[in-house]
């Protein structure tokens, strides 16, 4: 049996590990009984550590928020990932982070074994950010309270830009590429899935709203947001079967550009969207697989006459390329010419005179 100290520190950890924790689940793990259980949390409590007990079958423990937070219990792979995590943070797209990520990170500096602390040091020595300057911020108090909403599984009331009225929507999962963030939901009012830009979200979000039950998408949760944002908000959806397996053609595109199912082994299924056929025509054939147009038949013309223009283009170069090669052949022989005559005038000069 662990030391009282020791097992408080692992009760702490359990807590953080999990938010509800059963009498009998804490007992196993600590491999003590429910009355020691039950004095241990008694004695987090003393310590100023609110821990919040539901009567009943289905009740249980849950580490409430209290005034101080509870000391984290970090092997050597988790406090090197929270360390870059932080350094990370501090560059990063999330608004009003990068003063207390720093503030966090020089903390967690002060603890750390010199041993982690090399190597933590060596890769913000080795590694700059490049961020362009068109990507979106967002706030760090609004993606923190959408999270609780999601967790919790209570409503918000979303101002969003361009929108008069407020969407009433049950927050499902915060989703993030490199560039921006996004939070899928179900909108009350419109009786259907929506994903939402979090940097189009207008501060302040509100107290959150009534508990519900949650749902998921029919489809995966990453498909369905690849749609969302690559193909559903366009004029134009694109189907375009490629002659070449999905492994293959993966690294030439990515989850926000389209979305790339495997057909067979040997050709895979691409669909993106655009407002212009021609963008459409140019992304596609530049990935460098032969493919076949299923949607829109619109598209067919438009590749012909971008494959025409590139044609031309390419039969200027040469010619341009023929003329150029004859421009030079009569620059050279002009020098030769007039290498010839200065070499007559120079020996006639130099002839003596009668």
């Amino acid at each position: 049996m662990l030391e009282t100290s020791a097992r408080l520190l692992r009760l702490l950890s359990l807590f953080q590990s999990r938010r509800d924790w059963t009498g009998a689940e804490l007992a196993d793990r600590l491999e003590v009984g429910l009355r020691t259980v039950r004095r241990d949390i008694d004695r987090l409590r003393d310590l100023g550590y609110p821990v919040d007990a539901t009567p009943g079958v289905a009740g249980g423990y849950r580490l409430g928020a209290g005034a101080a937070l509870p000391p984290l219990l970090l092997d050597d792979e988790e406090a090197v990932s929270i360390a870059i995590s932080l350094s990370t943070a501090a560059t990063g797209s999330v608004a009003g982070l990068e003063e207390s990520s720093v503030r966090a990170l020089a903390k967690l500096h002060q603890v750390l074994p010199a041993r982690l602390r090399h190597r933590i040091t060596a890769l913000q020595a080795a590694a700059m950010p490049l961020r362009g300057s068109s990507v979106p911020e967002v706030s760090a108090e609004i993606l923190a309270a959408i999270a609780a909403a999601c967790r919790d599984h209570r409503r918000l009331r979303l101002r969003y830009q361009g929108r008069d009225e407020p969407r009433e929507v049950e927050p499902h999962r915060l989703v993030h590429t490199p560039r921006r963030w996004y939070l899928v939901a179900w909108d009350v009012t419109k009786h259907d899935w929506r994903t939402f830009r979090v940097d189009r979200i207008e501060p302040p979000l509100g107290p959150p709203g009534a508990r519900f039950t949650p749902r998921a998408p029919d489809q995966d949760l990453a498909a369905y947001v690849s749609d969302a944002i690559a193909s559903a908000p366009y004029r134009y959806q694109a189907r375009i079967l490629f002659h070449a397996p999905l492994e293959e053609v993966a690294p030439h595109t990515s989850p926000t550009a389209g979305r790339l199912e495997a057909v067979d082994e040997h050709t895979s299924l691409f669909l993106a969207g655009s407002n212009s056929l021609y963008e459409l025509a140019v992304h596609v054939a530049v990935k460098g697989f032969d493919f076949e147009v299923l949607d829109p038949p619109e598209l067919v013309p438009v590749l012909r006459e971008v494959s025409a223009r590139l044609a031309r283009a390419a039969a200027r170069n040469q010619a341009g390329g023929q003329e150029t090669k004859e421009l030079g052949r009569r620059r050279t022989a002009a020098r030769d010419d007039l290498r010839v005559d200065t070499d007559v005038v120079v020996a006639r000069a130099r002839r003596p005179r009668p």
